[in-house]
C-alpha cells in the first residue's frame, strides 16, 4: 500500500497528471476540427512535465514545506523525467512543422520569465509571476496557445473565427480550474501577487467562476454551427468545474487541486472520446 501511495504521489507531484491534462485539451482541440492525430498532442504532453517542473525547481523555496521535502526525497527520479521528457520532446519536434515550433515560442519564455527575473536581462528583479495580477491570466493565456494555437498550426489548419471562439473558451476554462489552485496558496501567496482570492475574497471569486462559466458555454452561439452533442459534454465538463469549484477551500487536501481538479480536462476528453 505504501508503494502504491508514493507511485500516486509522483505521479501527481512530477507533473505527470498535469500533462495528461494537457494532452487531452490538445486532442478535444483537434477532435473539434476532425482530426485524430496525436504528435502534437504527444510533443505538449512532454513539454508541460518539462516546463512545470522547471518551474518547481527554480523556485522549490517559495513553495510549501511539505512539498519542498517531497521533491527533495524524489529529486533524482523527478530529474530522470525531466530528462527523458526533454530528449521525447526533441524526437517528437522532427514530426512538426517549423511554424508550430515558432509559435511556442512566445509560451516558451513565458514559462521562463515566470519564474526567472528580469534582472537576468534588465534592472528589474521581478518575474512574471510576481507581477500582481496577471498570473492566473498568463497561465491561461498560455494554456489556450499551447492547446488551441499551436495544434491548429502545426496541422496546417486555418485560425478561422470558430478557433478563435475556442480558444477564447479555453482561456476561460483555465481560468476557472487555475482558481481553486490560488484559493489553496492563500496561505503561502504574498500580498503583492494579487490573485483574485487576494482582490475578491474566496466567496466573491468563486461567483466570479460561476459568470465565467456561462460564458464559457454562451460562447457556443457564436459559432458557424452550435454542434449539440459537444454543447452537452460542455455543460457536464461546466457543472463538474462548478463544483470543485464551489467546493474548494483555504485548507484544502494536497490532492484536492493536483489530482481532481486537474482531472476535468481528462474527464472532458474521455466524454469526448466515448462519443467519437
Amino acid at each position: 500500500m505504501r508503494f502504491i501511495q508514493r507511485v500516486f504521489d509522483f505521479y501527481i507531484f512530477s507533473n505527470i497528471h498535469v500533462a495528461l491534462a494537457t494532452f487531452c485539451l490538445t486532442k478535444i482541440t483537434l477532435l473539434a476540427f476532425g482530426n485524430r492525430s496525436n504528435e502534437a498532442s504527444v510533443f505538449v504532453f512532454f513539454a508541460t512535465i518539462v516546463g512545470y517542473n522547471f518551474i518547481r525547481f527554480y523556485r522549490k523555496q517559495s513553495i510549501a514545506l511539505w512539498f519542498s521535502k517531497w521533491m527533495d526525497a524524489n529529486k533524482k527520479g523527478v530529474g530522470l523525467l525531466s530528462i527523458v521528457s526533454v530528449i521525447a520532446m526533441v524526437i517528437t519536434a522532427f514530426s512538426l512543422r517549423k511554424a508550430a515550433l515558432v509559435s511556442l515560442i512566445p509560451f516558451g519564455l513565458f514559462t521562463i520569465f515566470y519564474v526567472v527575473p528580469f534582472s537576468h536581462f534588465t534592472n528589474s528583479n521581478k518575474s512574471l509571476r510576481t507581477l500582481g495580477g496577471i498570473k492566473i491570466f498568463l497561465i491561461a493565456f498560455s494554456w489556450a496557445g499551447v492547446t488551441v494555437l499551436f495544434p491548429l498550426v502545426d496541422y496546417n489548419m486555418p485560425v478561422t473565427a470558430d478557433a478563435l471562439v475556442l480558444f477564447l473558451q479555453r482561456f476561460l476554462f483555465v481560468l476557472v480550474i487555475t482558481i481553486p489552485f490560488d484559493i489553496r496558496d492563500l496561505n503561502y501567496d504574498i500580498d503583492s501577487l494579487k490573485t483574485l482570492p487576494q482582490v475578491l475574497g474566496v466567496e466573491k471569486v468563486k461567483k466570479l467562476g460561476l459568470f465565467l462559466l456561462m460564458l464559457f458555454l454562451g460562447l457556443n452561439f457564436l459559432k458557424s454551427t452550435v454542434d449539440h452533442t459537444q454543447f452537452r459534454i460542455e455543460l457536464i465538463v461546466a457543472v463538474i468545474s462548478l463544483f470543485f469549484l464551489t467546493k474548494s477551500e483555504v485548507n484544502q487536501s494536497n490532492y484536492y487541486s493536483a489530482f481532481f481538479v486537474e482531472c476535468i480536462p481528462i474527464i472532458w476528453w474521455l466524454l469526448i472520446w466515448g462519443y467519437y
